[in-house]
């Protein structure tokens, strides 16, 4: 089993929706990242060059979000994962996307997986 960083609810704002209006304007989501890979080589070492390094990940994540236009938020998830396993190299990535689109719902989500 590896071990596993966790990105917690990290607030982005993308334009996603099935309707065009619903594009028009970037709209809170929350996603979360988890990364799996052994790292205790860098704790060890406290060494930053040994694991992944979440500060760049939420970076790359947020300007995807904000840069990118879906109509579902099952591939955003989808093109995040693939962006985290292509840039940062975990053994394995789990991504769940919160939308918070359904006033009789506290979020709708999807959650995948994606292993290298």
């Amino acid at each position: 089993m590896n071990d596993t960083i966790t990105i917690a609810d990290l607030e982005v704002h993308a334009r996603v929706g099935v309707p065009d209006e619903e594009r028009a304007t970037p709209q809170r989501l929350l996603l979360t990242v988890e990364l799996e890979q052994p790292f205790a080589e860098a704790a060890a070492g406290d060494a930053i060059e040994a694991t992944i390094d979440y500060h760049a990940v939420t970076l790359a994540l947020t300007e995807m979000a904000e840069t990118g236009e879906w109509r579902l938020i099952e591939k955003l998830a989808e093109d995040a994962a693939a962006l985290v396993l292509t840039k940062f190299q975990p053994d394995c990535v789990r991504v769940e996307v919160k939308k918070f689109i359904l006033p009789q719902t506290r979020h709708v989500s999807v959650r995948i997986e994606r292993r290298r």
